[in-house]
C-alpha cells in the first residue's frame, strides 16, 4: 500500500497538492510549521491512495515522497 510523506518544514501550503490529488487525500490542514505557512496533510484512513505520485510531481518545494 502506497505512503505519502510530507515534510511539513519545506511545505508553504501552496495547495498544487491538494487540486493533483485524484482521489482527494490531501489538505491543507489547520496547523502551521515553523515558518507560519498552514501545511499539506495526508489523511488517507482507507488505504485509497493508488500511489500515482502526482502530489510529488506538483510540488514545487519537494515536500512530498510517495513510496509504493
Amino acid at each position: 500500500m502506497p505512503t505519502v510523506i510530507i515534510d511539513a518544514q519545506l511545505c508553504k501550503g501552496c495547495g498544487l497538492c491538494t487540486d493533483a490529488c485524484p482521489r482527494s487525500l490531501i489538505i491543507i490542514g489547520k496547523e502551521t510549521n515553523s515558518q507560519g505557512y498552514f501545511t499539506a496533510q495526508y489523511i488517507d484512513t482507507k488505504s485509497e491512495c493508488t500511489g500515482c505520485a502526482l502530489c510529488a510531481q506538483m510540488c514545487p518545494d519537494i515536500a512530498i515522497e510517495v513510496f509504493k
